[in-house]
């Protein structure tokens, strides 16, 4: 059982890495989309540049966090009884979860994404308008990136309500925001 926690606490760590990286990426969007905005309303003008690299950002963030969103316990989760069943419990609804909803999403996602992101690597697909940033065959590379993510954190959440089953006391999701490493 210690080695399933101690396998799941090493799969944590993409996760941990990009969660603590990626936050300043908030920062950026918001200084991106205030320069968007000024440009329209202060000088009557536009940049399409500018305007990609606010989606690009956006994308970015929003792919890459789920892995750490998951670990935290901060997905959105639509459960009345939930919080009211025992740790074993609520162990054996989230690896269902991951078994039956997250792995088999992360499955046919990125079944029917190869082919997208191949064949946008294969042209080395340009920018998404006239004039805006090239390289959008690195922005729909995100979206593997995200299965990978999810599923390396699906699997380390998957090993911690297994050994929460099998009498373990461990945490299924790190809530502790100072959890040292």
């Amino acid at each position: 059982m210690e080695t399933l926690v101690a396998i799941s606490r090493c799969l944590d760590w993409p996760s941990r890495v990009i969660g603590r990286w990626l936050y300043w990426l908030v920062a950026v969007i918001v200084l991106l989309k205030f320069g968007t905005v000024a440009l329209r309303y202060l000088f009557s003008s536009t940049s399409i540049k500018l305007e990609d690299s606010v989606i690009y950002a956006h994308s970015v963030l929003f792919m890459l966090m789920v892995g750490y969103t998951y670990l935290r316990d901060e997905h959105v989760r639509v459960d009345m009884f939930y919080d009211r069943m025992s740790a074993r419990a609520r162990a054996w609804v989230d690896l269902l979860c991951v078994l039956l909803g997250v792995l088999p999403l992360c499955a046919i996602l990125g079944w029917f994404a190869w082919p997208y992101v191949r064949a946008a690597w294969a042209i080395r697909e340009g920018a998404l308008f006239f004039g805006g940033l090239p390289g959008t065959y690195l922005l729909k590379t995100v979206i593997l990136a995200f299965v990978v993510l999810l599923v390396i954190q699906s699997l380390a959440i998957a090993l911690r309500c297994i050994a929460v089953i099998a009498g373990g006391k461990v945490d299924v999701f790190d809530t502790d925001p100072e959890r040292a490493e």
